[in-house]
C-alpha cells in the first residue's frame, strides 16, 4: 500500500477503513468519463477546496463529466453516479466515504509537556461503548457511528470532546492534547516542511520528532545536531556538530539540554559526530528567539533533547552499525507504571579502520601537515593512533499516581585518545594523550493538582572533564592541562489556567557551577590553578494568551537573575521576553520575537598547535577581571505562507551580543593573546521556500547575515566577525516511495575572514622576542567559496512480523570538492612563517543496518 500522503494539511484525515464495496461505486463507461480521483483534483483547483478520501477506495472509480456549474449541483452529480456519500466539514474542506461506521484511535497527552495520561475514560455518546486508555495513554475502538461524539475525561484535566471521524484509525493514531488552550495552539502550527518530523511551532520553535524522520541528504542516521543544520541561520562553519552557529553566534553561546540537564560536551570524535544517541531522543526544540522566561543562559540559541517519557506496555528497542560505531538501545517494563529506558554506543576505530574513519581521523589531524617553511614542501608524518569513543544513557520512568510522574535520567560522553606522530625529516616525535568526559544525571516530578493547577520539579548534576598531554620533541617540554566544570541545578516552576484562553508560568531557578583549568609545563617551568564559582538565583515569569480564533498567540515575561561569585561581585539582570504571533488571512502569520539574555560560562581557545593542530577549548567563567557577563539583545520580526503544498518565510533579526573576549572567539591573527573585551553585533535574513506532494519534498534556504566585531582596543575597532558568512545557500530535495528514501542536496557558502601577514619583508618581526608576525587589518581577507553535495539513501523493510530493518547508505561531499575551512599562520623553528590550512572532509561514504523491534 502506498504511503499516504505527507502533503495533507493538519486538518484533513483519511476516512474509513472498510474495504470498498462495488455494489455502492461502479465504474461508469462514457466516451467523457474520467478518473474520479482526477476531477477531483480539478475542482479542487477550480473551487479551492479539498477533498478527503482513501486513494484505493476511489481510484478504479471513474464517472462522467457533470454538466453541471455550481460545486453543489456537481457534487450532487458525484453523489447520484457512484452511491459515495459526500460531506462538507466547513468551507472548504469535504470527505468522501462508503461506510457509516468507522474503527477510531488516538493517544491522550497532557499539554504541559506532552507525556501520556493513562486510566482517561473514552466514552461515545448516545450509545453503550467506552474505554480507558493504557499506560502509553492510547485507546482505540471499532465500528463506531460516524457521526458519533467521544466524551474524554481524567481527574486533573478538562473534559474534552472529539468528533469520531477525525479519529479514523491510521498510523500513527491522532494526538489529542488535554487542554482548550492547547488545542488552540495544535491548529495553527505552521506545518512540518523540509521532511517529515520537523515543524515550525505557533512560538517560533522548530521541532524535531525522531520518529516521524524521514531522511536528509547526507544523514543515514536522526542525528540531533546534524539535522538541525538543515535549518535556516543554523550551520557549522567548521562541519562540527561541536560547533553549531546559531545567527553568528559561538557554539558555548548556545544552550544544550538533555532531559533538562545542562550539556557541555556535544560531541565525538573532536566533533564530527553527534554525542547523543537519536534512537531514544523523542523530540528536539529548537529556539532562535522569543525564548521563553523558564529558560537561562545560552545567548544565541537553544537546543533542546527530551528523550522518550513514556511507559510503553510491551518491551521495545532496537540495535545498529556504521562505519564508525555500533548501538543498542530499548526500553524494559517492570510493572504497569514502572519501565527502565537504557542506550549504549562505541566506536570501533580502536579495532578496524574504515574508509570513513580515515576520513574522519584526517580531517581532525589534517593541520599538523604544515605548508611552506623552509622546504616550501610538506612534511611526511608517520602516526600511530588509539582512539575510541562511547556513550550510555538511562532513564527510570515511575508513575506512582495517575497525576504524578517520575523521571530519573543518567547520561555517561567520553571521548579517549593516544597518538605519537615522527617527522620523517627532522625525528622529532610528539606524543599526546586525550581524555574528554561528561557524566551527568537528574531527575524531573510532575504533579497535576487540578483541572487549573500544574507542577514540575527539576533538578540535575552535571560534570565535565578534560585531561589533555603533550610531550613535545621527546619530552622537550611536557604540556598538562586539565578543565573540569561542574554544575547543579534545581528548578521549581507551576502553570494555572486563569481563564480558558490565559496561562501563567511562574518559577525559581538555582544554580551552582565551578570550574577549574589547571595547567602544567615542564619548560619553561610554569604552574596555574585557577578554580571560580558562580551561583545564579533566578524568577520568572509569563502569560500566555491563545484567542479563540487562534489569530492571536501571545507569550510576555521576565526572567530575574541574580548573580554571585562567592563575595567578589554580584550582580542584578532583568531579562524581558517577549513572543507574539499574529494569524490572518488563511495561510499567512505574523512572528514579532524579542529577548535580553546572559550567561557566565565561555570557552576560550587555545592555539592552534598546542595539541596536534586540533582546536582545544576550555570552559571559563565570567568575573570582574577578564572576562565579564555576556549579554545578548534580540529582536525579529518574520512573515510565513502555508498552504496547500507550499510552505514559504522571510524572517530578519537583529542580534547584539556584549561582553565577549578575543580569547572566546578562536582570533589567530594579531588579537589572539590579548584578551580585550568587546561586542559584535548581527543583521540577517532568513528565506526559506519548500513545496511537497506525495513522494518529493525539495527546498530552497537562503540566510544573509552582517556580522561585525566591535573591539576598542583594537586598531581598527569594527571589522568583519570570525563567522561573518554572509550568504548561504542549501538547495535540497528528498524522495519516498514505499520503503525507500533518497536524499541530495548542494550547500554553499561565501568564505568566513581570516588575516593574512604583512606582505614583503616586514612580514616578521624579529625586534622583538619572542619573534612575532606583522598581520594586515584584522579579517580583511576571505576564504574561497564553500560548496558540498551530499547523497544518502535509507530502505526500510520487515525482517518478521515484529522486526523491522534499515540499511542506508550515504555520502559526504560526493564530488571531492576541497573546500578551505580555515587559514592561520605561524613560525617556525628558523623564524618563518607557515600556512596551515584546515580543508573539509573529502569523500566520505558511510553504511549502516538497523533493527528495530
Amino acid at each position: 500500500m502506498l504511503k499516504k500522503r505527507l502533503s495533507r494539511l493538519l486538518f484533513i484525515i483519511f476516512i474509513g477503513l472498510a474495504p470498498f464495496r462495488m455494489s455502492l461505486a461502479q465504474e461508469i463507461p462514457a466516451s467523457n468519463s474520467i478518473p474520479l480521483m482526477e476531477y477531483l483534483e480539478q475542482l479542487q483547483e477550480r473551487f479551492e477546496i479539498k477533498f478527503s478520501y482513501i486513494d484505493e477506495e476511489l481510484r478504479p472509480i471513474n464517472i462522467t463529466i457533470p454538466a453541471a456549474v455550481s460545486l453543489e449541483d456537481i457534487l450532487t452529480a458525484i453523489r447520484s453516479q457512484t452511491q459515495l456519500a459526500v460531506k462538507r466539514l466547513n468551507e472548504r474542506y469535504y470527505t468522501i466515504t462508503t461506510s457509516t461506521t468507522i474503527d477510531i484511535c488516538a493517544r491522550v497527552l497532557d499539554n504541559f509537556e506532552e507525556n501520556n495520561i493513562p486510566g482517561a475514560s473514552i466514552e461515545v455518546l448516545e450509545s453503550d461503548v467506552a474505554a480507558v486508555t493504557d499506560m502509553d495513554g492510547s485507546f482505540s475502538l471499532t465500528n463506531i457511528p460516524r457521526k458519533a461524539v467521544l466524551r474524554i475525561r481524567h481527574i486533573g484535566y478538562k473534559t474534552k470532546f472529539v468528533n469520531a471521524e477525525d479519529l479514523v484509525r491510521k498510523d500513527p493514531c491522532k494526538t489529542l492534547l488535554m487542554s482548550l488552550n492547547y488545542q488552540q495552539l495544535e491548529e495553527v502550527v505552521l506545518s512540518q516542511f523540509l521532511t517529515t518530523g520537523l515543524s515550525k511551532e505557533t512560538d517560533a520553535s522548530i521541532q524535531f520528532n525522531q520518529d516521524e524522520f524521514g531522511i536528509l541528504p547526507g544523514l543515514i542516521e536522526p542525528d540531533v545536531l546534524q539535522t538541525i543544520q538543515a535549518l535556516p541561520g543554523i550551520k557549522s562553519i567548521d562541519e562540527t556538530v561541536s560547533d553549531i552557529n546559531i545567527r553568528g553566534g559561538t557554539n558555548d553561546q548556545n544552550l544544550i539540554l538533555w532531559d533538562g540537564i545542562k550539556m557541555y560536551q556535544s560531541g565525538h570524535f573532536f566533533g564530527l559526530i553527534s554525542a547523543f544517541n537519536p534512537y531514544l531522543t523523542e523530540q528536539i526544540t529548537i529556539i532562535k528567539n522569543g525564548t521563553s522566561a523558564r529558560y537561562g543562559d545560552g545567548v544565541s540559541g537553544i537546543i533542546n533533547m527530551e528523550t522518550k517519557n513514556a511507559i510503553e506496555p510491551q518491551f521495545f528497542g532496537g540495535a545498529g552499525f556504521n562505519l564508525i560505531s555500533g548501538d543498542v538501545y530499548g526500553q524494559l517494563p517492570l510493572r504497569k507504571n514502572l519501565g527502565v529506558q537504557f542506550s549504549a554506543r562505541r566506536s570501533v576505530t580502536d579495532f578496524l579502520n574504515t574508509p570513513t574513519y580515515s576520513q574522519f581521523f584526517d580531517r581532525a589531524f589534517q593541520d599538523t601537515e604544515v605548508k611552506g617553511g623552509s622546504q616550501g614542501t610538506d612534511s611526511e608524518i608517520l602516526r600511530e593512533e588509539n582512539f575510541y569513543f562511547y556513550d550510555f544513557t538511562a532513564k527510570i520512568l515511575y508513575d506512582p499516581t495517575p497525576d504524578q510522574k517520575i523521571r530519573l535520567s543518567f547520561i555517561n560522553i567520553n571521548n579517549n585518545l593516544d597518538y605519537e606522530e615522527e617527522v620523517v625529516n627532522s625525528g622529532r616525535r610528539n606524543i599526546s594523550a586525550l581524555d574528554q568526559t561528561n557524566l551527568s544525571f537528574g531527575g524531573s516530578l510532575e504533579s497535576q493538582w487540578s483541572n487549573r493547577f500544574k507542577s514540575r520539579l527539576n533538578a540535575y548534576y552535571t560534570r565535565y572533564n578534560l585531561d589533555a598531554q603533550n610531550s613535545i620533541a621527546g619530552g622537550e617540554q611536557i604540556l598538562f592541562q586539565n578543565n573540569k566544570v561542574e554544575e547543579s541545578s534545581f528548578k521549581s516552576m507551576g502553570t494555572y489556567e486563569l481563564r480558558p484562553t490565559w496561562h501563567w508560568s511562574s518559577g525559581y531557578q538555582f544554580t551552582e557551577v565551578g570550574i577549574t583549568n589547571f595547567t602544567d609545563v615542564s619548560q619553561p617551568p610554569f604552574i596555574s590553578n585557577v578554580k571560580g564559582v558562580i551561583r545564579t538565583h533566578a524568577v520568572f515569569s509569563e502569560v500566555n494568551h491563545a484567542s479563540v480564533d487562534n489569530k492571536i498567540n501571545a507569550t510576555a515575561g521576565v526572567r530575574l537573575n541574580y548573580i554571585e561569585n562567592l563575595g567578589t561581585f554580584t550582580e542584578f539582570i532583568a531579562e524581558p521576553r517577549i513572543n507574539l504571533n499574529y494569524k490572518f488571512f488563511k495561510a499567512f502569520q505574523l512572528q514579532l520575537l524579542g529577548e535580553f539574555k546572559n550567561q557566565t560560562t565561555n570557552q576560550i581557545i587555545d592555539l592552534e598547535q598546542n595539541f596536534l593542530g586540533i582546536e582545544k577549548r576550555r570552559w571559563i567563567l565570567s568575573d570582574d577581571r577578564n572576562l565579564p557577563i555576556t549579554r545578548s539583545k534580540q529582536g525579529s520580526l518574520g512573515i510565513f505562507y502555508d498552504k496547500k503544498n507550499w510552505f514559504l518565510g522571510i524572517e530578519g533579526f537583529y542580534k547584539l551580543v556584549d561582553g565577549i573576549s578575543t580569547s572566546t572567539q578562536g582570533f589567530q591573527n594579531q588579537g589572539q593573546f590579548n584578551g580585550e573585551i568587546g561586542k559584535y553585533d548581527i543583521k540577517g535574513v532568513e528565506f526559506l521556500i519548500n513545496h511537497k506532494n506525495q513522494y518529493f519534498s525539495t527546498w530552497l534556504s537562503y540566510a544573509y547575515n552582517d556580522n561585525n566585531y566591535t573591539f576598542e582596543d583594537i586598531t581598527p575597532s569594527s571589522f568583519p566577525n570570525n563567522l561573518d558568512i554572509k550568504h548561504t545557500i542549501t538547495f535540497a530535495s528528498t524522495y519516498m516511495y514505499q520503503g525507500l528514501k533518497v536524499g541530495l542536496g548542494v550547500n554553499y557558502r561565501s568564505g568566513k575572514p581570516y588575516t593574512e601577514p604583512v606582505e614583503g619583508p616586514n612580514a616578521v618581526n624579529t625586534n622583538v622576542f619572542p619573534t612575532t608576525i606583522n598581520y594586515q587589518e584584522p579579517n580583511s581577507s576571505r576564504l574561497p567559496e564553500y560548496l558540498r553535495t551530499d547523497i544518502s539513501a535509507i530502505y526500510d523493510f520487515q525482517l518478521s512480523p515484529r522486526i523491522e530493518a534499515t540499511v542506508g547508505a550515504s555520502v559526504l561531499n560526493i564530488f571531492n570538492k576541497r573546500n578551505i575551512l580555515n587559514t592561520y599562520y605561524r613560525l617556525n623553528e628558523q623564524d618563518e612563517i607557515e600556512t596551515v590550512e584546515s580543508i573539509s572532509l573529502g569523500l566520505t561514504p558511510n553504511f549502516s543496518f538497523r533493527v528495530n523491534f
